[in-house]
């Protein structure tokens, strides 16, 4: 990755306190929406460690992976698959293949979907997504993946903020490590 997008990526981020009654601070990620050199790094800064394994489609949780999972998979010239979440509004038409994470780093569940039609045994995945604390939510898109037939190949974020073992057992590359963002 350009050292130019992980200085940017860095300067752009906040953390900010959601007042009274909260325990911890909020990572504010918006500013790498606002800059137009980031967005357009960021698609092939994620898929560069996948690129050789030559990935059919790409994979995103709802909400943030709605925007990083086209940006990737524009890099790559591949299509984008959204694995929805009941709570973001309006599931999409058709059979769907659901599957539960276990608990996140705020201690809930998310269940995850994806059309079915848009997934299936021809298909190696890359996953994209923000930030990865638990590695929950990518491993319900890994269990989507298998139940689909597809190929997981690994996954990429913008932070990385998980234990090693995470990290190698989806095979996850991160362009940021957490520590570099902490206060």
């Amino acid at each position: 990755m350009p050292d130019e997008l992980r200085r940017r990526l860095t300067e752009l981020f906040r953390w900010v306190d959601p007042g009274p009654g909260s325990s911890h601070l909020v990572s504010d990620v918006s500013g790498w929406w606002r800059d137009p050199q980031v967005l357009a790094g960021l698609g092939p800064a994620l898929v560069a460690p996948f690129r050789d394994a030559r990935p059919t489609v790409v994979v995103a949780p709802a909400v943030t992976g709605l925007m990083l999972g086209p940006l990737a998979a524009t890099a790559l010239g591949v299509g984008f698959v959204p694995a929805h979440k009941p709570g973001d509004g309006r599931l999409p038409a058709g059979p769907l293949t659901w599957a539960r994470s276990e608990s996140d780093f705020r201690g809930r569940q998310v269940d995850l979907a994806v059309v079915d039609r848009r997934l299936g045994p021809d298909d190696r995945v890359l996953a994209v997504d923000d930030w990865v604390a638990t590695g929950a939510q990518l491993r319900a898109i890994r269990e989507i993946c298998a139940a689909r037939g597809a190929t997981w190949l690994g996954a990429s974020a913008v932070v990385r903020d998980c234990p090693p073992e995470v990290t190698r057992e989806l095979r996850l590359h991160g362009l940021l490590d957490a520590a570099r963002l902490h206060p």
